[in-house]
């Protein structure tokens, strides 16, 4: 059955356009004019990738994706005419997992696609696969008043569960497997999102915020996930 993708934007021209290349991809394209009609062909739909324009009538993209994520773990690729970095930032932290500013390449458009769609089927061949049969599950990961529960895939502090997204979760597990390491953004994105990636490493120091408003007893001050200067990030256990 081809993935089912939803294309949200009001310029007719390039909605068309989109649409046309992507069924010529193998996908079953869904098109829409506006926010509004967005969150109800997602609800419709349940589509494996949304395309998402900022700039629409009615519900801008921000709230748009913000909505949609509020509902579903899909990916969002945002598409902007604004080159601002701030509108960039703004887009992940609204949930978007990527973007592209206009005007762009299709052949580049589909090959994000394609990446976050492969990133995606690889994370459920994960779950699915069964354990090998000598596998012992790992011991728990303890920092201070954090347990981490790698067979769970549960986080505790002072014993109580942290709402981790699944990877906020993935991105503290790796931090306290390397604890008093110095990280850089780029080996964090290659092991964490992964080496097909191509978003912004922006993206780090947004979960990284995201992170520290969970695990940080003043996030402003980090006492645990501080900042190396010229560096990246450390875990300090």
């Amino acid at each position: 059955m081809p993935e089912k993708i939803l294309i949200v934007e009001d310029e007719t021209a390039l909605r068309e356009t989109l649409a046309y290349t992507l069924e010529r991809e193998g996908f079953a394209v869904r098109a829409v004019a506006d926010g509004l009609k967005a969150l109800d062909a997602a609800a419709a739909q349940n589509p494996d990738l949304i395309l998402l324009d900022l700039m629409l009538p009615g519900l801008d993209g921000f709230e748009v994706c913000r909505r949609l994520r509020d509902r579903m773990n899909i990916p969002i690729l945002m598409l902007t005419a604004r080159e601002s970095e701030i509108d960039r930032v703004v887009g992940l932290e609204m949930g978007a997992d990527d973007y592209i500013i206009k005007p762009f390449h299709m052949r580049e458009l589909v090959a994000r696609i394609k990446a976050q769609l492969r990133r995606v089927r690889l994370i459920r061949e994960e779950k699915v696969a069964p354990p090998p049969e000598e596998a012992t599950p790992e011991e728990p990961i303890l920092s201070g008043d954090l347990s981490i529960n790698l067979a769970r895939s549960e986080v505790l502090r002072s014993g109580v569960p942290l709402p981790l997204k699944p990877k906020e979760y993935e991105l503290l597990v790796y931090f306290a497997r390397h604890r008093g390491q110095a990280l850089s953004r780029e080996q964090i994105l290659q092991r964490v999102w992964g080496w097909e990636y191509t978003g912004d490493s922006r993206t780090v120091d947004v979960h990284v915020r995201w992170l520290r408003e969970k695990i940080e007893p003043d996030p402003a001050r980090p006492l645990r996930l501080v900042t190396v200067r010229g560096a990246g990030y450390r875990f300090e256990g």
